[in-house]
């Protein structure tokens, strides 16, 4: 597919506080297509996490501009910011963020049922959900007992639930040990290859940076060309 998706266009943050200026970014412009497998590398502080934030509507850019399929993410009204936090993207961050009192069929199922859809829909997406993450057994469990590997993935599933056209992940296998982040890598590329699910993955991780259909790679505020001496 050959249309955008997602793009920035000379993209700034900058915080001033006590009187001293900090440029976060400084004019990034990326792409992201249907069905890309995108991956964001680079030291910590490169402004990685920032652009992420700002991408998923939850910080505002001091300048440029953030489309989403044509449209400025500034011209969206109330209602269509509420529609793309809830319907066109997911979230998946470093913690799980889990309830503690819901079950993890719960869980996956709770942008659905903001959403007010009917228990059977949501019941039947999110134990689909659950299955395709390897967790059908477990979807009556609490978060407390689960393992971390597997409260990430009921975060996963929880970030589809509502069939998102893209999922950002900030780092998302950043609290797991080296096998249970060999699984949720392995889980990412399964769902974009099959399902050709957009993602937008920061990490430190090279070998999921090893799997992307685009890489990106971020230093002092700005996208640089990706080379092995840049790598992770």
């Amino acid at each position: 597919m050959s249309e955008i998706l997602l793009e920035t266009q000379a993209l700034t943050k900058v915080y001033e506080e006590t009187g001293e200026r900090l440029e976060i970014l400084r004019g990034v412009d990326i792409q992201i297509a249907p069905g890309d497998f995108t991956v964001l590398t680079g030291a910590s502080g490169s402004g990685k996490s920032t652009l992420l934030n700002l991408m998923g509507l939850l910080d505002q850019p001091t300048s440029g501009e953030i489309l989403f399929k044509g449209k400025s993410l500034r011209a969206f009204s109330d209602r269509e910011r509420d529609d793309y936090h809830m319907k066109s993207v997911g979230f998946v961050f470093q913690f799980h963020h889990l309830l503690s009192e819901f079950t993890a069929i719960e869980n996956v199922a709770t942008p659905a049922r903001i959403l007010k859809y009917s228990k059977p829909v949501w019941k039947e997406r999110a134990e689909m959900l659950l299955e395709t993450v390897g967790l059908k057994d477990r979807r009556n469990h609490l978060p407390r007992e689960l393992s971390g590997g597997e409260r990430q993935r009921v975060a996963v599933a929880r970030a589809l639930m509502n069939q998102p056209d893209l999922v950002f992940a900030d780092e998302p296998s950043g609290n797991l040990d080296e096998k249970n982040a060999v699984v949720l890598n392995e889980l990412f590329v399964e769902l974009n290859k099959k399902y050709g699910q957009s993602f937008l993955i920061v990490t430190h991780d090279e070998r999921m940076a090893r799997e992307a259909t685009k890489r990106f790679h971020m230093r002092g505020g700005l996208v640089v060309p990706f080379n092995e001496e840049n790598a992770v």
